[in-house]
Formats: C-alpha cells, sequence, structure tokens
C-alpha cells in the first residue's frame, strides 16, 4: 500500500492535466515547470526535443499528460518529483504569470486540486505528507536557531575569558611575563570574532628602559590589510613613538593602520595621525577601550 499513497489516481492525474497547462503561458514553460519539480532530463528529453523540432507537433496538455504518466508509472523512484509537482500546484499563487484568459479558470483549477487533496479519500495521506514537510522545515529551523543561540553562547563566553585575561594583565608587573601572555589574548580576540589574521601578534622589541612591550601583528577587514601595533606605555604615545609605525603603514601602499595604547595619546600625536588621514586610514583606541568593548559584546 505504501508505494501508492503517491501514485495519482484517474481523475487526480487529469485534473492536472488540465492544471499545469493552465499555469503555464507556454509550452517551454511547462517543461520548466516539471523541471523545476525536480523531474529529469531523461524523462523530459523526447518531450523537449520534439518541441524544438516542431513546436506544432505537440501542445501543453499533451506535454502535461506525457510527463505525468512516465511519472505515476514509474513507481517510488520518482516519489519525490510527484510529491513537489503537487505541491507547486497546491501553493500556486501569482495568477498573474497566466494568460488573461486563463487566469479565473486556472484559479478553480488549482482550488479542486487543493480540495481533493483535503478530501477523505486517499489523498488524506498526501496532505500527512504536508503536514509532515512543515514540521520537518519547524524542526530544521529550530535546528538553525538553536545553533545560532549556541554560537552566541560561545562568542559571549570567550568574550568573557579575554576579558578577564586583559583585565589580569593590569596586575602584571613584569614586562616581559605582561608582553608574552598578551600576544595570545590579542590573537584570540581577533580570530573570535572572525577577523582573518595574516600575522600572528607577536612582541618585536622593547623601549631603552625595558619596561615597554611592543607588539605588532596584522589583520584582514573586508579585503583590507590593516597593520595593528601594541604599546605597553606608562606615558601617553607622542609624535615620536608612532612615528615608526606609521612609517610601516605608507610603506606598505595596500595597507591600513591601528593603533592600540595602554597609556592614550598626546595631543601633538592626535595632531599628526590626523594629518596623515588624507592618505591612510589610521585608527586609534586604548587598551582599556578593548575592555570595554568585550564587555559591551558579552552583553549582545
Amino acid at each position: 500500500m505504501g508505494s501508492q499513497i503517491f501514485h495519482f489516481s484517474p481523475d487526480f492525474l487529469n485534473l492536472l492535466v488540465d492544471t499545469i497547462p493552465k499555469l503555464c503561458k507556454s509550452k517551454k514553460d511547462v517543461l520548466i515547470f516539471f523541471s523545476s519539480a525536480g523531474v529529469s532530463k531523461k524523462t523530459l528529453e523526447d518531450v523537449s526535443e520534439k518541441v524544438d523540432k516542431d513546436t506544432n507537433s505537440i501542445n501543453k496538455y499533451e506535454i502535461a499528460r506525457t510527463i505525468l504518466v512516465r511519472l505515476n508509472e514509474a513507481g517510488d523512484d520518482v516519489l519525490r518529483e510527484r510529491r513537489e509537482i503537487v505541491k507547486r500546484v497546491a501553493e500556486f499563487e501569482d495568477f498573474s504569470r497566466c494568460w488573461p484568459n486563463d487566469q479565473i479558470a486556472a484559479m478553480g483549477l488549482v482550488a479542486k486540486v487543493r480540495e481533493m487533496i483535503n478530501s477523505k479519500d486517499s489523498f488524506t495521506r498526501m496532505q500527512q505528507y504536508f503536514n509532515l514537510k512543515v514540521e520537518e522545515d519547524n524542526k530544521k529551523r529550530q535546528s538553525q536557531e538553536q545553533a545560532r543561540v549556541d554560537d552566541l553562547k560561545h562568542k559571549r563566553q570567550k568574550r568573557q575569558e579575554l576579558r578577564s585575561e586583559l583585565i589580569a594583565l593590569y596586575q602584571e608587573t613584569n614586562p616581559h611575563k605582561r608582553g608574552k601572555k598578551l600576544e595570545p589574548v590579542l590573537n584570540r580576540f581577533f580570530e573570535s570574532e572572525n577577523v582573518l589574521l595574516r600575522e600572528s601578534f607577536t612582541i618585536t622589541g622593547e623601549n631603552n628602559e625595558g619596561i615597554i612591550q611592543q607588539i605588532d601583528g596584522a589583520i584582514e577587514v573586508n579585503n583590507h590589510l590593516y597593520l595593528v601595533e601594541m604599546k605597553w606605555w606608562k606615558e601617553a604615545l607622542s609624535p615620536g613613538d608612532v612615528a615608526q609605525h606609521m612609517m610601516r603603514i605608507f610603506l606598505r601602499s595596500d595597507a591600513r593602520g591601528i593603533f592600540i595604547s595602554e597609556s592614550g595619546y598626546t595631543e601633538a600625536a592626535i595632531i599628526d595621525i590626523k594629518k596623515a588621514l588624507s592618505q591612510k586610514l589610521i585608527i586609534l583606541f586604548t587598551l582599556k577601550e578593548l575592555v570595554l568593548l568585550l564587555e559591551f559584546c558579552r552583553s549582545i
């Protein structure tokens, strides 16, 4: 009995033969209707050739009947295609795509198809299929939504961990240890935000006092390369303190720049960078702002 569930009865097959041509303006459109429902090229091949070679040798109704009979005789191998054809007819709503003289008739035929699907005969099983399809679609959407929620939860957790690690760095008095701990934090921060790391963040040097760590790296955002420099200085960065990184940025024609400073910037440094904006995009922010950003993102 299962193999007969979606086999078209003679009266329903005739109803589809009458309906589908009304929904399609041309013979090509009828073929496209079946093709878009998943009917194989092999099933459509000879009919399509006949339309191409001598379009007057066959009409839309003969095309529909030929293909529907073939699908009906093919058994469970084309069960999905038969289901999809019925679904597309039953859900058809844009009757402006029909010929004007066919629109009223098409509406009536589609209504009759829906009525037969909803009837208490064998097509009740077909309605059960549609209900099952809706249930499957709902489960799929729920699964996708749960995956999105889980991903968001994971991101929040990672942001909280990064924020805690950044705050903990303020308690580290050894500049070398602090720098080594800051490297992976910066790398994981950009990776967690799906920012492509072109060059991982590494310590590149210390100032003469042996106190300040400089960490350099490169990221890619919207296909743009950003050279990033992080400094943990006691004093706000002066023009001379930002000059070396600005030189790196200007030496790369395709590069933009980001400064991250724990101690902020002098007014003179900000003025110099503003002057450079006419040629390069350069972004300034502090490490504390990064901590605040993670706090804000954690609440989203």
